[in-house]
């Protein structure tokens, strides 16, 4: 006889914050998911507090009221699944890796070989670039503190982890010319060239009103998707180019080893966009719209350092140049985001 008694379903012992998974989650999802201790399900507000206190009101308007919206942000993935474990192996050989290119470089004194044009450059447009990426630090943080999902929470700190370490490289570099070089006043004039050297203002503008875009939709957009990509174009990709044809090996060398975590970055922040565009195809328009804000502002950063690059080394790149190449490394780098045919998913409801 056939025993039909129906089995009793086995309770689930582990991973229920995932919902009815047939899977085991991979490490990278058990450490990212559900992390992020302001999107706690069944809250009341991001915090502890009474929810119209200055921290819940602000979360509310600029991450839960931001136009940017997603059916379920915890549905994205970091292309390359970094966890702290992951990330730390990968930057301990990245980073030994620069500091022998900075050690092989230092042994043949390679600093006092350096024309003095590529010493001028360095002067005028490497060291003072540490206070435009410590802007970018400071973006790219709170893109992670105010995040809809911990997943992307999780890519945003490994990013702001990344500019700390271009950070450090840049300061590195300006202490090591400034005991080289004693003459080029590098060391001691970064801040003054920030603050009041013409071909910089249009960047410090960017990153200040990046700074002041409080919506996090927008300073995502602002920073990872326009201005990182047209300058990074400029200081790693241009910059690199423009030393390595005046002589200056290192620091094409350094913007080469630089430009892996830039490139990390954009693959992370691509996905973002595109996780958006499938699960609400209105954030196209919501996404163009602040595209076409900060391209203008790109644009015109671009070209006042474009001026640095034409004028200073003996081997220069027009400034018009300078700002049609990194035009084009942000247009192929959104090619096809904001296009209605590239994504197959149906339309999703638009409330909320």
């Amino acid at each position: 006889m056939t025993d039909t008694t129906a089995r009793k379903p086995r309770p689930r012992r582990t991973f229920s914050a995932f919902g009815d998974v047939r899977k085991m989650p991979s490490d990278y999802e058990i450490v990212t998911h559900g992390q992020n201790w302001t999107l706690r399900q069944n809250r009341l507000s991001a915090f502890e507090q009474n929810p119209s206190s200055p921290a819940n009101l602000w979360f509310l308007t600029y991450r839960e009221g931001s136009p940017l919206q997603a059916e379920d942000w915890d549905q994205y993935r970091d292309p390359d699944a970094l966890m702290y474990r992951t990330y730390v192996t990968a930057q301990a050989q990245a980073e030994a890796t620069l500091q022998g290119a900075l050690q092989a470089h230092a042994d043949v004194q390679a600093d006092a070989s350096l024309s003095a044009g590529s010493v001028a450059l360095l002067a005028r447009l490497f060291t003072p670039s540490r206070y435009l990426v410590h802007g970018m630090q400071q973006v790219e943080a709170y893109i992670g503190y105010l995040a809809p999902s911990s997943y992307i929470t999780n890519a945003a700190g490994f990013s702001t982890a990344d500019l700390l370490r271009r950070v450090t490289t840049v300061a590195y570099r300006t202490r090591e010319l400034q005991i080289n070089r004693p003459e080029s006043g590098i060391g001691a004039d970064e801040r003054a060239i920030w603050q009041d050297d013409t071909a910089w203002q249009p960047t410090r503008q960017a990153i200040e009103y990046a700074l002041v875009s409080y919506d996090w939709g927008e300073a995502f957009t602002a920073l990872n998707l326009v201005l990182g990509p047209t300058l990074d174009d400029v200081l790693f990709t241009q910059l690199g180019d423009a030393a390595r044809g005046n002589g200056d090996n290192l620091t094409w060398l350094l913007s080469t080893y630089l430009a892996a975590d830039s490139q990390r970055r954009a693959k992370w922040s691509r996905a973002v966009a595109e996780l958006a565009v499938s699960q609400r195809p209105a954030n196209r328009e919501v996404i163009a719209k602040w595209v076409t804000r900060w391209a203008e502002r790109a644009d015109a950063a671009a070209h006042g350092l474009g001026q640095l690059l034409e004028t200073l080394p003996e081997q220069g790149i027009a400034a018009d140049e300078v700002v049609a190449k990194a035009r084009t490394a942000r247009e192929t780098f959104l090619h096809g985001l904001l296009d209605a045919d590239t994504t197959t998913s149906q339309p999703t409801s638009q409330a909320g």
